[in-house]
């Protein structure tokens, strides 16, 4: 493990904290940055309006300046980047000073082989747009988007068929229990990984990240000479999103790894 991973910065999908988020956002987001989280990633927007949670960029960016967060990304519906939702959405993200935008899941249409090369040119016409704006798009990992079709996963279909600027965001618990193999996706796209969710499996509920069995030595290798990616995000939460324990324990556990 070279000085580089060691340095990448670790940040925190706030879907982990949904519940805390809800009830108090700004308190929430000093949480984050008190337990040593270098960035947060919001969950759940849609394009329909130029606000996250009922607040703006400005506002939100001024969340996270205050708290010396920055945004390592946005999880988002697939219908966030179409039509006049685009402007909404790269406005937001501007002002916000985030430059990944992320489908966050399109079960739809990674559910058939004809549907899934229309996600990968969906992909590939908004990086065109966001190229010119020094920003990218890129897609989430779920379980079900590791079904096979003639011996290749949706995955594999969806990710030979996008440009390589566009982000692949593995999440390894997700992918293992959807039945992929994190590792061999890791190892099939070089070069991908700009920003990799960090996730356990086979765990008790509740368990925190480096209490499944997960091979975090061998993810952070592929990472090493593989990807360079540009964010670790934590996906490590209480139940309901509530409570702090299971995110600060994760982080903990990355911080014995050497990581962040």
């Amino acid at each position: 493990m070279t000085e580089d991973t060691k340095k990448t910065p670790v940040a925190l999908q706030l879907f982990s904290v949904r519940g805390e988020c809800k009830n108090d956002l700004p308190a929430t987001l000093k949480a984050v940055a008190e337990m040593g989280y270098a960035g947060a990633e919001p969950w759940g927007y849609a394009g329909d309006t130029t606000e996250w949670m009922g607040r703006n960029g400005t506002d939100l960016r001024k969340m996270f300046d205050d708290n010396g967060l920055r945004c390592c990304g946005i999880h988002l519906q697939t219908g966030a980047l179409l039509g006049d939702n685009l402007a909404r959405t790269i406005d937001l993200n501007q002002a916000l000073g985030n430059t990944f935008l992320i489908i966050a899941a399109d079960k739809g249409r990674m559910s058939a082989v004809d549907s899934i090369r229309e996600l990968a040119d969906i992909l590939n016409g908004v990086s065109e747009k966001l190229k010119p704006l020094g920003m990218a798009t890129g897609y989430h990992a779920h379980g079900f988007d590791f079904e096979r079709f003639d011996g290749k996963t949706a995955w594999e279909l969806l990710f030979g068929q996008t440009n390589d600027d566009v982000i692949m965001q593995l999440d390894i618990g997700n992918c293992a229990n959807g039945g992929g193999d994190p590792i061999a996706m890791l190892e099939r796209f070089p070069g991908r990984a700009r920003s990799l969710h960090l996730k356990d499996y086979d765990r008790e509920p509740g368990a925190a990240l480096g209490e499944g069995k997960a091979d975090w030595t061998k993810i952070f290798r592929l990472c090493d000479t593989l990807h360079k990616p540009e964010w670790y995000v934590v996906e490590e939460g209480g139940k309901d999103g509530l409570g702090f324990d299971v995110c600060r324990k994760s982080l903990d556990a990355l911080k014995g790894m050497g990581i962040g």
